[in-house]
């Protein structure tokens, strides 16, 4: 009997470290910026939902599904030689708003000031690690 338990016990600590595992995962992509004027957004039109914000490229639009998901963004490292080193070492979470159509040169579009926070902004294009929040 005390053998069976133990077993279901490791079991369940088992899928709760797989579950806790699968959310921890974080996706590697680009990021670039865009500037103001942020409205209108594909998303809500005209309505302002401050800076903290980003377009979504085909990667993750899913034909409007993105709208209004949180990620978090954390940059990686550089894409270029011009700014060897552009990480800030921070994070930024940002609401999806807008449509980065085909073209686009990130995964995720940052606004400005969101690419500000993690990244200096001369870079342009930074390797960022995301994952939704």
């Amino acid at each position: 009997m005390g053998m069976v338990s133990n077993v279901r016990g490791l079991m369940m600590v088992v899928s709760m470290v797989i579950c806790l595992t699968s959310v921890a995962y974080a996706a590697e992509g680009t990021a670039t910026f865009y500037t103001p004027p942020y409205v209108p957004s594909s998303c809500y039109g005209y309505q302002n939902d401050g800076v903290m914000i980003a377009a979504a490229s085909d990667v993750i639009w899913g034909n409007r599904a993105a709208c209004g998901r949180s990620y978090r963004v954390k940059c990686t490292g550089a894409t270029n030689l011009g700014v060897p080193q552009p990480c800030k070492g921070t994070s930024v979470v940002v609401k999806i708003v807008d449509y980065c159509p085909p073209g686009c040169q990130g995964t995720i579009d940052l606004s400005q000031e969101a690419f500000s926070m993690i990244v200096n902004p001369d870079a342009g294009k930074i390797k960022i690690e995301y994952n939704q929040v």
